[in-house]
């Protein structure tokens, strides 16, 4: 769990908690002891490289739903826009560019977003 929020944050691990239910959570335990507790807790390769395999590999299998959530990762990973942009190109020549096309505009979505938000979050007066 403290690589899982590390990775993706508090408040995205606490809105899934929130959402587990009694159906779903032994697939949340699941994930959260195989990809979270082994595959992400290795140290093989940094945090960074593995925010860059695994956009890779959601984009060139089109599993597009989950880009979002690991282009914000980036910012506690430490891969860069440049980085993005790289994964993504390997993705167009080995794997197709239609797919690298889409996770290319899903990225720059969700950039945008991270930097309204940022905007927002900084102009906020404090105690507000």
């Amino acid at each position: 769990m403290e690589i899982r929020r590390a990775v993706l944050g508090d408040a995205h691990v606490d809105r899934a908690e929130a959402a587990t239910t009694e159906f779903d959570a032994p697939f949340q335990a699941l994930i959260t002891e195989m990809a979270w507790g082994n595959l992400w807790a290795g140290d093989g390769i940094t945090l960074r490289e593995r925010s860059m395999v695994t956009l890779a590999l959601l984009a060139a299998l089109g599993n597009f739903e989950e880009i979002p959530m690991h282009i914000r990762a980036t910012a506690r990973t430490g891969a860069s826009k440049r980085d993005v942009l790289e994964v993504f190109q390997h993705v167009a020549v080995y794997a197709g560019v239609p797919r690298a096309n889409q996770a290319l505009k899903l990225a720059k979505e969700t950039y945008a977003e991270m930097e309204a938000d940022e905007a927002t979050s900084t102009n906020q007066p404090e105690g507000a």
